[in-house]
């Protein structure tokens, strides 16, 4: 089961989350063609340039989840570490994304066509259940420590 999850969570939080957030942040244009991102021309300018920030904040403070992926993989002693802090930082981050995009529609700002929002809110749902996941596997390994 752990190395199950330490590849999950290398496969999604590293190469799909962590990743994709590289590519928004660094290729906006690349990020939009492959749909991780809403194109300019259908969002509020304000809210496609706060996206662009918000890119480069997670390039920034997502990547400890991915790193216990790798730890847990190693079955080194550091991983249930890493994996609370990415998983509060995984949930976090679903949960901030979720709300602020609910808030910003109901205020009428255009935030992108309503498919790509429903995708986009089942990708957040997924990145708080592993951080969730995580967070509870952590916490079972240290209790048993």
């Amino acid at each position: 089961m752990r190395t199950l999850w330490g590849l999950i969570l290398i496969v999604v939080a590293l190469l799909l989350c962590w990743g994709g957030q590289v590519v928004n942040a660094l290729f906006p244009k690349r990020a939009e063609r492959w749909g991780l991102s809403e194109p300019q021309a259908e969002v509020d300018p304000v809210f496609y340039t706060d996206s662009r920030g918000e890119a480069f904040w997670d390039v920034l403070s997502i990547w400890p989840l991915p790193v216990a992926g790798v730890l847990l993989l190693l079955d080194h002693p550091w991983w249930p570490y890493f994996g609370l802090v990415g998983g509060g930082i995984f949930i976090y981050f679903s949960g901030r994304g979720t709300v602020v995009r609910l808030v910003l529609r109901r205020h009428g700002i255009r935030i992108g066509h309503p498919k790509r929002l429903a995708a986009y809110y089942i990708i957040l749902f997924v990145w708080a259940l592993l951080g969730a996941v995580t967070i509870a596997m952590a916490v079972r390994t240290l209790e048993a420590s």
